[in-house]
């Protein structure tokens, strides 16, 4: 039995048996996630487990399997931050700094881990219960949970110590709705108006479309909506690194995601991977949820021939978002710099987003000889610009 639990340079005993299910029960944990046990009959076996190893009486057993359900089931300290429907992004800089993003504003969130053991802890648990390995060969990890909360899928990223310049891991959530806003919620929040939703959706359908924008500007939620006004007749793919591109409604997408190798796993199929393989597929419409390298190429070239493509990708405005996509299409290309750029008026729709609104859409209307540059026909200049 264990009589030491009320040391007081021990971990908190909730602590003490978080670690018990991190190190010694780990498979028990995994069976959890995986559905192959039920919470309850999670619940019963570390009932069985406490009365065999923990001192205590009923009621403080009975409070520290609530507790440890709590944790087990939802994120700690960071369970109601995830609740928060007004939280979109939550940073942990260290134990005691942890910061998030409310209605795009960035602040302090109110909350913090009693110390960096606790909150080590706290990261090889989030680690343990998504099937990631955060050893020295895979220090920077990128996963996902769509399962642990109801309304949101989580995106993690984890840097540890080892990349760090402090000595305690950064940890950062990304906080994606599963119940996404179609169009006419988009227009009742202001992202757009109703005339400006008709046009989009309208071009949408009709030609390549590229969405640009800063870091949490609205650029995946515009795509999200958009692609839900496609006709049912439309077979669409939808590739991505992370799952953040759902479906509602449609009858026929499908979707696929990246898989990065790990330092353990030769196992590899990055956007590029996806990419190739996906323009084999009998598809009318062909989405990449964020461009980020040498997937530019087979997107390019997808729409290029004629395919209708739709993408996300990072650029300070409309007319500068071919650029990016042409410097990430050379990673991959044999082609010029300036045979991309002619490509690239296959790309008939250019939206530049900032703060959840829609700021720019340009018309690209063809590629001139003389300039070396593409042509745009400004349809849309939303104010702040």
């Amino acid at each position: 039995m264990r009589d030491d639990v009320q040391d007081k340079d021990r971990l908190p005993v909730l602590q003490e048996l978080v670690n018990d299910y991190i190190t010694q029960k780990q498979s028990v944990l995994l069976q959890v996630k995986k559905g192959q046990m039920s919470r309850e009959d999670f619940m019963e076996e570390v009932k069985h487990h406490v009365e065999h190893y923990y001192e205590l009486s009923r009621a403080q057993k009975q409070a520290l399997l609530d507790e440890f359900e709590q944790y087990v089931f939802g994120y700690s300290i960071l369970s109601p931050l995830i609740d928060d429907p007004e939280v979109s992004d939550i940073r942990v800089v260290s134990y005691d700094n942890i910061r998030v993003k409310r209605k795009g504003v960035r602040m302090d969130s109110g909350v913090s881990f009693s110390g960096p053991k606790e909150y080590r802890q706290f990261v090889d648990y989030v680690a343990t219960k998504n099937q990631v390995n955060i050893s020295n060969l895979n220090a920077i990890q990128r996963f996902t949970d769509q399962d642990s909360h109801p309304d949101f899928i989580l995106r993690f990223t984890v840097s540890m110590p080892l990349v760090n310049t402090i000595q305690e891991p950064y940890l950062c959530i990304r906080k994606v709705p599963k119940s996404f806003p179609q169009m006419g919620e988009l227009i009742r929040r202001e992202m757009l108006d109703r005339d400006t939703a008709e046009l989009l959706v309208q071009r949408f359908r009709e030609g390549s479309t590229l969405i640009c924008g800063g870091n949490s500007s609205g650029k995946t939620t515009l795509l999200n909506a958009l692609k839900e006004t496609l006709p049912d007749d439309m077979a669409v793919l939808v590739i991505q690194q992370a799952d953040e591109l759902t479906t509602r409604f449609h009858p026929d997408m499908m979707f696929l995601h990246s898989l990065p190798g790990t330092g353990e796993s030769r196992v590899n199929y990055d956007l590029k991977d996806i990419s190739i393989a996906g323009l084999t597929m009998d598809v009318d419409f062909f989405i990449i949820g964020e461009v980020k390298g040498a997937e530019a190429m087979y997107l390019l070239n997808a729409a290029y021939t004629g395919q209708i493509c739709a993408a996300t990708i990072h650029a300070p405005s409309a007319d500068r978002a071919p650029d990016k996509l042409v410097d990430y299409a050379m990673y991959e290309s044999r082609y010029s710099r300036d045979e991309l750029m002619k490509m690239m008026d296959c790309f008939h729709t250019l939206i530049f987003m900032e703060h959840y609104k829609v700021k720019q859409i340009f018309s690209c209307e063809g590629y001139s000889r003389e300039q070396k540059s593409l042509l745009y026909k400004k349809l849309y200049q939303g104010g702040g610009r």
